[in-house]
């Protein structure tokens, strides 16, 4: 029995090996590797993005212009109701409702502050009026005294003569205080005007806060300055304002009603790319509301300055397109897939990227007829790149890598010149751009504000960090140079 067994286990274990012979042997001889041919035609370079469109113009829709006044404090607004977006408006229609709370709160403190400044200016013309009063009774008092006092100097005629000097002096000390009296009601008088006058001023001041705040509540209510379609504002967030979104002074717009006869596609292009993309380059655009439509463009904008948008690592350059034609298909916020034509070669024999190889900077393909061949590649696109030397159209190649690559005999070597020399010459490139770019950012630091050694005279053979030489005959002076010295280092 123990035998038996052992037959048996032997036989599956035969089995087994033959099978496996013959799985291995059915593999490869059934390997059929992808072979391609080499294309000739135009080739185009594309940067693709997507995008989203916009009106190239709109009529803004704002809240109302009185709350960038001075006299206005109303600060952020909520918007309380607003028509749905793409709602087709006239001229005059109801829009949206800013929340009246805050507004409503600030006018009844106003009023009660505008109340009780007039209860203030009455009081005040009334104790300058008695205050006055009394000065004038004190006047008319000064009169009666003067003139009892010309009185007793007439009757001391015949009195001594010290009693006549007396009577003569109450005269005069009475002419004094009269006189006195009359300039202190001059002064008084002044005194009451100035204080009723800032009263009046801080009187009309509220009055006009008063006034401008009724003003601006009655525009709390928004309706369409023409005609058009409703699209929502997108603030520097990129947010939409919508139901609960908030205004204030500085940005006004609820919405816009935009003009759908000229459209942009707005999009981002990442850093890498950005070199390659330039005003009047066609595009090819595409809207994914609409796949069976095709429009072009052409890029009307290019960003100098990169931005960093929320949940992206790399920084990107906005990149506005201008759509070719119009169709009243198209909406704002539709997204596009834009690709952007940034150069093109007619007649460029290129085969799919991954059928090209690399072993230490040298490209190579492998032919079907058993050729390792160099070749010297051109531009790329994402899919494609250009065979410039080594290469034929509707030469076969495969498109991975063949079974035993070490069999296919090498073809081209005159091309490594060639390759290595391209090397160079854009490693020579790149160093020559960081030199100018470093030096750009030295005489930054040198000269802030943008004052160079293009428009600084520097005495004759002075060398600016970055490789700036001073020419011939030029007379600095002399603030200049000791600036100069001491950021070079050559200072005595």
């Amino acid at each position: 029995m123990k035998k038996r067994n052992i037959i048996i286990l032997s036989a599956v274990a035969v089995v087994a090996i033959v099978l496996i012979i013959i799985f291995a042997s059915g593999n490869k001889d059934g390997y059929v590797p992808q072979v391609v041919k080499a294309q000739k035609g135009l080739f185009e370079i594309i940067v693709t993005t997507t995008g989203e469109l916009e009106a190239e113009s709109n009529i803004k829709i704002e809240g109302p212009s009185g709350m960038t006044a001075r006299n206005v404090r109303l600060g952020e607004v909520k918007i309380q109701d607003l028509v749905p977006e793409g709602t087709v408006v006239k001229q005059g229609d109801y829009v949206a409702m800013l929340d009246r709370t805050s507004a409503d709160n600030s006018l009844k403190d106003l009023e009660d502050e505008h109340e009780a400044l007039i209860a203030k200016y009455d009081r005040t013309l009334l104790d300058t009026s008695l205050s006055l009063k009394a000065l004038r009774d004190d006047i008319e008092n000064q009169k009666f005294t003067i003139e009892e006092a010309e009185i007793a100097v007439e009757q001391s005629i015949y009195e001594p003569p010290a009693t006549q000097r007396q009577y003569r002096n109450n005269l005069e000390k009475a002419l004094r205080s009269y006189e006195q009296a009359l300039n202190n009601y001059d002064l008084k008088v002044e005194q009451a005007q100035a204080t009723v006058n800032d009263v009046a001023i801080e009187l009309n001041r509220k009055k006009r806060q008063l006034d401008e705040l009724r003003a601006v509540l009655k525009d709390f209510t928004i309706y369409a300055p023409s005609d058009g379609m409703v699209i929502y504002y997108r603030d520097w967030s990129g947010d939409k304002r919508r139901i609960g979104s908030t205004i204030s002074g500085w940005d006004l717009v609820v919405a816009t009603l935009p003009d759908l006869s000229n459209m942009l596609s707005k999009t981002y292009v990442n850093e890498i790319d950005i070199a390659k993309v330039r005003p009047g380059q066609m595009v090819r655009i595409g809207v994914d509301a609409f796949p069976e439509k095709s429009y072009t463009g052409i890029v009307k904008e290019v960003s100098n300055i990169g931005e960093q948008l929320r949940n992206a690592d790399a920084k990107v350059f906005e990149v506005i397109i201008k759509v070719d034609g119009q169709d009243e298909i198209l909406r704002p916020a539709m997204t596009t897939s834009n690709q952007i034509i940034t150069a093109s070669i007619d007649s460029a024999v290129f085969l799919p990227s991954e059928a090209i190889f690399e072993r230490d900077s040298i490209t190579y393909i492998y032919r079907t007829n058993g050729i390792r061949q160099i070749v010297v590649k051109g531009e790329s696109n994402d899919n494609f790149t250009v065979i410039e030397q080594g290469l034929a159209p509707g030469d076969e190649v495969y498109l991975s890598l063949p079974q035993n690559p070490s069999r296919f005999k090498v073809q081209g070597e005159e091309y490594i010149s060639v390759i290595k020399q391209r090397i160079i010459d854009k490693a020579e490139a790149e160093k020559r751009k960081a030199e100018e770019q470093e030096s750009l950012k030295q005489r930054r630091m040198i000269f802030p504000g943008g004052q160079g050694p293009q428009n600084m005279e520097l005495p004759q053979g002075v060398t600016l960090p970055g490789g700036a030489a001073t020419p011939e005959g030029t007379t600095p002076s002399r603030r200049g140079v000791r600036r100069v010295e001491r950021l070079s280092g050559t200072q005595q």
